[in-house]
């Protein structure tokens, strides 16, 4: 079907961002034969380091983004984080370019506001009431209206940043503050959410391909500040809620389009399901599938990126994740008790190589499996404790 990398006929991915999650799309792109070229705002992030080539770029500079993508001419084009000139993708695909899954999904679910309007108002799915607000005072105005507490995050951002729980309206300050500061690119606007009353929170995997529509198992997961901290698979649910969830991660997938693997965020509420997010790429609390699948979530999504089939997806094992983070700022620091964490029974860690800690950054993660989630979560707890970010 293709070459050899750098050989005639060769098939070339550029990876439009190269965290810890695009670091395992690589390496499975690499594993199917396919060049693959890393691209991210600093050196030396995890997916450059296994990569055929990487580049250090601002990706909001629409300009230099184009002149990249032009210059190396990769047959995909594969968005990883949020903070991308969408523009200038839907401009490249109009020339010919194939941007997974497609440009229009990738501008709309980098922006929090295009996504929940597809949702709510195209759509018509159950989501949690919502405003906007491009001031502080029109911020207090929505708290007022949606009432405390309330959940303020700013449009664009990844792993939780900028996210807050506004308690009450003397917090609206502070939570205005944590959005502005948190939020990637040149927009103040935020988005604010009332309170959802679930009983847990899920990720639905969910794989477009020239097979069709596939669903992984779901994936319940735990947050702290927006970002996750521990997800398990499988994700207890009755029939009635798996197939409600099934059925609004198939209407917005459907509407987004393209091939792919996209990581649909919801509520399991008394009240049925309420959909929150979608990411049309690899999720963070999908990590766990790298010990519970026999096809993990990068591998499904390279597969149905390249146009190849994906047939069934088949849960080995249950199986949890845990991630370890870092407190502070800094580059000279070591990740310890990597020995000790994996004397758990089937267990393993990852270490994802990034350059510096920043307070919050995810820096490794312990991957369990058992014969139940239950079993699972305490070893991954247990080896999780054990791992430590330390500075010299």
């Amino acid at each position: 079907m293709w070459g050899a990398p750098f050989h005639a006929h060769s098939k070339t991915m550029m990876l439009l961002g190269s965290g810890e999650l695009g670091k395992e799309v690589i390496i499975e792109a690499q594993r199917l034969g396919v060049k693959t070229i890393a691209v991210d705002r600093y050196a030396h992030a995890p997916a450059m380091q296994v990569a055929h080539e990487s580049y250090v770029i601002d990706m909001l500079n629409g300009e230099t983004l184009k002149d990249l993508i032009r210059d190396k001419r990769p047959d995909v084009v594969v968005p990883e984080i949020e903070a991308i000139a969408t523009e200038a993708l839907l401009e490249l695909e109009e020339e010919g370019y194939h941007v997974v899954p497609t440009a229009r999904a990738a501008r709309l679910t980098m922006d929090r506001e295009g996504i929940r309007r597809l949702a709510a108002e195209t759509l018509g799915l159950p989501t949690a009431a919502y405003r906007f607000a491009d001031s502080f005072e029109e911020l207090q105005a929505a708290v007022n209206e949606l009432g405390a507490p309330c959940v303020v995050k700013p449009l664009m951002s990844s792993s939780g940043k900028g996210q807050s729980v506004c308690r009450t309206a003397d917090d609206a300050a502070a939570s205005w503050e944590a959005a502005v500061q948190g939020a990637r690119g040149k927009t103040t606007r935020v988005i604010v959410e009332s309170f959802v009353n679930f009983d847990s929170e899920i990720t639905l995997l969910t794989v477009r391909s020239v097979s069709g529509t596939l669903f992984c198992p779901p994936i319940g997961h735990i947050q702290k500040d927006g970002d996750y901290v521990e997800s398990w698979q499988p994700h207890r649910m009755t029939e009635a809620q798996l197939q409600e969830a099934q059925d609004i991660a198939r209407k917005v997938t459907d509407e987004l389009g393209g091939y792919g693997l996209f990581g649909v965020e919801l509520f399991v509420t008394p009240d049925g399901i309420v959909f929150s997010e979608v990411s049309p790429r690899p999720h963070d609390t999908g990590m766990v599938t790298m010990a519970t699948q026999d096809l993990s979530e990068f591998a499904l999504h390279v597969r149905a990126i390249l146009g190849l089939p994906v047939e069934e997806v088949h849960l080995l094992t249950a199986g949890a994740s845990a991630t370890l983070k870092a407190d502070r700022e800094g580059t000279d620091f070591i990740i310890s008790g990597i020995d000790e964490a994996l004397k758990q029974p089937r267990t393993q860690v990852r270490v994802f190589g990034k350059p510096e800690t920043k307070p919050g950054r995810r820096m490794a993660v312990a991957l369990s499996a058992a014969e139940d989630v239950e079993t699972a979560r305490g070893r991954v707890t247990a080896a999780a404790n054990l791992l430590k970010v330390e500075w010299s």
